[in-house]
């Protein structure tokens, strides 16, 4: 295909660009020009907050696709803009939104009937991430109406991840120690890996699949148990003199009890009970119904290590509160699990 991307160098966008040229695809990217996106693809400029500058990039292109994928996640205007100005030039548009969009709390099993937030496409607010998304789909959906594709991710981890949470995990353990592990450790996980995710929106593109899909794996695809013992072997397999660490389970009870929370304090690790638990258990048989499959844990923590080894991993992204645990309560869970 003909595949256009709004973005394209950090972490879902990457991982889009690289598949897609995997997959042979013909790739325009679109970004400010602060990074190159990968080799073999075409680069425009433009900023997307700037009135008129994608519609100049795109005059200059003198150019159509048959895709385009776009990834923004802050004020829903600017997607309504980009919407605007490709009606015409693209055929399909992807949209990468988020399970953020559903009322919260996600009850467990919520599928895409589920009721979303509010929102309006044409504002300018980007604080409510729940909202600004919605109102990115809103835009699309006006634009592009049957032709548009709505990926709800839920919780994306892999390589060039920007977020931050697999690499504490890894980061931590590579330190070494007792390292405490919220349990139980047979708890169920829910994610996607954005190379998984990039793949399945191109294919969905390529094979006029469109509709909004909870974009995750199933319930249980790995466990937190399988996730951290991953990240010890792809640690233990950089080198016989590195330390790998121990982990210390913990009952959800003990670690509410130090004052540790889910998400936040203890990426990816939510409790099996409460408001949060719905982040693991939602259901996604239409997005495996149109083809979506997910790769082993193993691959992606083993990537992910490989990728903070060569490239260092990224800063912390601004737009997100700090992750992981501070010293006082990291010493608090450590006295629990003694």
């Amino acid at each position: 295909m003909r595949v256009l991307v709004l973005g394209g160098t950090r972490f879902v966008g990457r991982a889009l660009v690289e598949e897609a040229l995997r997959r042979g695809d013909e790739v325009t990217v679109v970004n400010r020009g602060t990074a190159a996106p990968p080799e073999g693809a075409r680069t425009l400029q433009a900023d997307r907050r700037v009135p008129g500058s994608l519609g100049a990039a795109f005059d200059e292109a003198d150019a159509e696709w048959d895709a385009v994928v776009d990834t923004w996640s802050a004020e829903p205007a600017v997607v309504r803009d980009a919407v605007r100005v490709l009606r015409g030039r693209v055929d399909h548009y992807g949209y990468v939104s988020s399970r953020s969009v559903y009322r919260w709390p996600l009850p467990v099993g919520l599928d895409e009937s589920a009721p979303v937030v509010d929102s309006d496409p044409a504002s300018t607010d980007q604080s409510d991430y729940a909202a600004a998304k919605r109102g990115g789909e809103l835009a699309v959906l006006d634009g592009f109406g049957d032709r548009c594709l709505l990926a709800r991710a839920g919780l994306i981890l892999g390589p060039y991840e920007d977020v931050g949470r697999l690499p504490w995990w890894l980061d931590r353990i590579a330190r070494g120690g007792r390292v405490p592990a919220p349990g139980p450790a047979e708890r169920p996980l829910q994610y996607v890996d954005a190379r998984d995710l990039g793949r399945w929106m191109l294919d969905a593109a390529d094979r006029g699949v469109t509709g909004a899909f909870n974009t995750v794996s199933r319930p249980g695809h790995a466990t937190m148990g399988s996730l951290l013992e991953a990240c010890r072997t792809a640690i233990g397999a950089d080198g016989p003199d590195r330390t790998v660490a121990d982990l210390a389970w913990l009952s959800p009870e003990a670690v509410a009890k130090a004052g540790a929370t889910g998400w936040a304090d203890l990426p990816i690790w939510v409790p099996p009970t409460g408001e949060l638990a719905g982040l693991h258990d939602g259901d996604v048989a239409a997005a495996y119904a149109a083809g979506l499959t997910c790769r082993p844990v193993e691959e992606t923590v083993a990537d992910t290590w490989r990728w903070l080894r060569t490239e260092g991993g990224l800063p912390s992204r601004a737009d997100r509160p700090p992750l992981g645990l501070t010293p006082e309560v990291e010493a608090a869970l450590a006295a629990a699990a003694r």
